[in-house]
This record gives C-alpha cells, sequence and structure tokens, in this order.
C-alpha cells in the first residue's frame, strides 16, 4: 500500500504517543500530510519531527478533543495549511480504574467527554470535508474491553462501547456519501500506559504474562493497530463499513 494516501490530509487525535504515534507515523508512510492533535503540545510536536525527519509530512497541534471550539479550531487551521480532511484516526482516550461508588460525577463526565464526545466532535468537524470530496476514512479507537467487560472501569468500558455503536450507527448514515466509518478495539497492546499501569498492578500480571496467554504469545504492538488503520483509510477498504475490526491476537474471537 506505498504511498495509497497520497494526496490527503489526514488528522490523528492523541498522536503524541502510544497508538496514536504508530498511527500517525505509518499514514504519513503512506504520503499522507498527517496533522497530529494532542492534549500534550510537547509530545504531538516530537511526532510531528518525527515524521518530518523521516521524509513525510506533518503538523502539531495541541487540542483537547473534549472541547469543541478547539477542535474546530484545529481542524480550520488543519485545512489552511494541509487541506480538507479525509482521513480521521479518533484515537485520543482516556482511562480510569475506579471502583464503580467511587467514581464522582465529575470523573465520569470527563471521561466520557474525552474517550465518546471527543470522537463525536472530531467526527462533525471532519465529515463536511469528506461530504464535499465524496470520499472519507473515519477509523474510531476503541477498546476490546467493550466486548469483555473490566472491573474497576465501567466508565471507560461504557465509554468505548459507545465508540462502538456511535461507528455503526454513523456509518450507515456515511456510506451512500462514499465515507466509511470503521472501529478497532485493541487487544493487550505494549504500549508506555500499558507499562505504567503494569508497574501500578493494575493489570492483573505482567506483560508477559498476558503475552502467554494470548494465542499468537505475543502482545500487541502500537504498530498492529497502525497497519490495520492504514489499510481501512486506504481504498482498497472501500467495501468495508460499520465494521469492529478486532486487532488482539486472538484473544477476543
Amino acid at each position: 500500500m506505498s504511498g495509497s494516501l497520497q494526496g490527503k490530509a489526514a488528522v490523528v487525535t492523541g498522536g503524541g504517543s502510544g497508538i496514536g504515534l504508530a498511527v500517525a507515523q505509518r499514514l504519513a508512510r503512506e504520503k499522507a500530510a498527517v496533522a497530529v492533535f494532542d492534549l500534550d503540545a510537547t509530545a504531538a510536536k516530537a511526532a510531528a519531527d518525527s515524521i518530518a525527519a523521516d521524509g513525510g509530512t506533518a503538523v502539531a497541534l495541541a487540542v483537547d478533543v473534549a472541547d469543541r471550539d478547539a477542535v474546530d479550531q484545529g481542524m480550520a487551521d488543519v485545512r489552511r495549511r494541509l487541506g480538507p480532511v479525509t482521513v480521521l484516526v479518533n484515537n485520543a482516550g482516556k482511562e480510569g480504574f475506579r471502583r464503580l461508588l467511587d467514581i464522582s460525577v465529575e470523573e465520569w463526565n470527563r471521561l466520557l467527554a474525552v474517550n465518546l464526545t471527543g470522537t463525536f466532535h472530531c467526527c462533525q468537524a471532519a465529515v463536511p470535508d469528506m461530504v464535499a470530496a465524496g470520499w472519507g476514512r473515519i477509523v474510531n479507537i476503541a477498546s476490546s474491553s467493550a466486548h469483555s467487560g473490566q472491573p474497576l472501569m465501567t466508565h471507560y468500558v461504557a465509554s468505548k462501547a459507545g465508540v462502538i455503536g456511535f461507528t455503526k450507527a454513523l456509518a450507515l448514515e456515511l456510506g451512500p456519501q462514499g465515507i466509511t466509518v470503521n472501529t478497532i478495539p485493541p487487544g493487550f497492546i505494549d504500549t508506555p500506559m500499558t507499562r505504567r499501569n503494569e508497574a501500578r498492578g493494575r493489570l492483573g500480571g505482567t506483560v508477559d504474562e498476558h503475552a502467554a496467554r494470548t494465542p499468537v504469545r505475543r502482545a500487541g504492538t502500537p504498530e498492529d493497530i497502525a497497519a490495520t488503520c492504514a489499510f481501512l483509510a486506504s481504498d482498497e477498504a472501500g467495501y468495508i463499513t460499520g465494521q469492529v475490526i478486532g486487532v488482539n491476537g486472538g484473544r477476543n474471537t
């Protein structure tokens, strides 16, 4: 698929680290001009710099996806600098570990505002460009926990299940306009966030122990998710929409 996104402008939210960084780098290798949205301006710039150093085109924008004004301003900036947005990967997310009875209303609202409402904000801000082009690709990053559940994460799991439902509904709405919408619920992926949670004893075992329980006998990598994103963003995936594409090494089938 080398060069499959030549001439496309792509936005990757949460693109400063982990899965988002790998996705941004992979889309750039497919020749997309990539806008890295991240709450952390320093991380966003480092990601864009890494893409430029590899010969790609990228810009960095500090954007809180839960803030609609910030999203609208960011998308407008991308249009001015890179052109209409026709590829969108909604990866920005916030995790949470807390017993149900200890979750505050404020914590619940903030987590849904980032994970679910943030996805809505970015889609609503980018879709007009796709409609005008008669072509678009949206990939929403969910979580395998939306299928399996996860103790101490009711707010997180609820938000990611919402992303899956949102994806299915939006795919039906936008399909006639040449726009596909799919979701990837990653399985057990070895990211900096995963390692931090391992150190805090939140994983129910070590990374290596989880890898040993995975049918392919390894943890996933951000690049595994990025490869699937690149395919779903390509012309070759034009007949795939409304789908939940599990990238999980066989942990959830």
